[in-house]
């Protein structure tokens, strides 16, 4: 079958109707880096392979062969364009690897590294490797560097004798920067996170909804949790191991009413939700967070169009990982994130729910 043009740029034309190949050929005529290493595609006049970024001129559709690699490539008698090097690792990958390695770096070192001695170990100048670890990451290295600490020291809270022993053990060099963030990364003050939230009063109640069993948790600053599961009491015991020493009580009448409204929301999702919540998390988290409840309501966008609405548009992993993390469902529409396929990927509280979010969601803004 003769090749049918879908669009020219660049003097490539896709072919026909194969998707994939179509795709590959999109993907070609835009030298879109982000397609190197899922396919690699061979011109037969010239006997090479290529990466679908490589800068060379566009080869004609009918000397073109598309390959899954470079070994189906080369075992079909091409070898690999001196100009992009299809058969080394590509730039993104050289540049993930050299992240991932300060990563590590920063992982095990009792205090933060300066940025000039992890840009030099990358190879690279310091604005650089700024530019490339906030590319790859979605953050900077000085926030991933905190948002590492605090784990530590949240990991180290419950064992360590006091909260100045446990900041200092976390990598601070003084407690007065932790302690100007920690309400917002911990959800409650650090003392009483140290002690398994006692003297922290968390409301909470556990009832049914559309989805199954629904539990709602609130502290004194909003609502800290919306937790969807089949089992009530597996819900309840989930919040407890979080915070074992908390007082736990039940909702009083203005609480019931947000439990009330939450509910109604998963019920019948057009009518919105607007609480106060205590949602925590570092400082990225919270930006793909506010970007999610950004997305009206019976739509969807993917993890690369968040990541694109934040800024960070090569941090489309990264937004998947802040997706992972949000622990109030429905109000953080978490659900609304699907993968650059339009595929319903992993979701915390089962797939079959995600889905049934966004039929009732869909079929809300029909009736509207």
């Amino acid at each position: 079958m003769p090749p049918v043009a879908i669009e020219e740029n660049a003097n490539v034309i896709a072919p026909g109707p194969d998707r994939e190949d179509a795709e590959r050929w999109e993907a070609l005529a835009a030298r879109d880096p982000a397609w190197d290493g899922r396919f690699v595609y061979a011109v037969r006049t010239t006997g090479v392979y290529c990466r679908p970024s490589c800068a060379a001129r566009s080869p004609r559709p009918e000397n073109v062969s598309f390959h899954a690699g470079c070994a189906e490539a080369e075992a079909a008698g091409f070898r690999p364009c001196r100009r992009c090097r299809p058969d080394a690792p590509s730039r993104a990958e050289r540049q993930a690897e050299a992240v991932t390695r300060a990563c590590r770096r920063i992982d095990e070192a009792e205090t933060m590294p300066a940025l000039d001695t992890l840009a030099r170990t990358a190879g690279m100048s310091p604005f650089h490797f700024h530019r490339v670890f906030r590319a790859v990451t979605g953050i900077t290295p000085k926030a991933y560097g905190e948002a590492r600490r605090a784990e530590r020291l949240a990991t180290s809270l419950g064992a360590a004798g006091s909260v100045t022993e446990a900041v200092y053990a976390a990598g601070y060099n003084a407690s007065s920067r932790f302690y100007a963030t920690a309400p917002q990364r911990l959800g409650m003050s650090p003392d009483a996170y140290r002690r398994g939230g006692a003297g922290t009063r968390i409301r909470f109640a556990v009832g049914a909804s559309a989805l199954g069993a629904i539990l709602v948790a609130a502290t004194d600053a909003g609502v800290c949790a919306i937790f969807l599961g089949d089992d009530p009491d597996a819900l309840v015991r989930d919040l407890q191991d979080r915070f074992p020493r908390a007082t736990f009580t039940a909702g009083d009448a203005g609480f019931a009413r947000w439990m009330a409204e939450i509910v109604g929301f998963v019920e019948a999702p057009g009518r919105g939700l607007d609480l106060p919540l205590d949602i925590g998390g570092t400082a990225f988290q919270q930006r793909v967070w506010t970007a999610l409840r950004a997305i009206p309501v019976g739509t969807t966008a993917t993890y690369v169009e968040v990541a694109r609405a934040i800024g960070e548009p090569a941090a489309a992993r990264a937004v998947a990982l802040a997706c992972g993390a949000n622990r109030l469902a429905v109000a953080i529409p978490c659900h609304r994130v699907v993968r650059s396929d339009g595929a319903l990927s992993g979701y915390r509280w089962g797939v079959a729910r995600k889905r049934a979010l966004l039929d009732r969601e869909k079929g809300a803004l029909t009736e509207g």
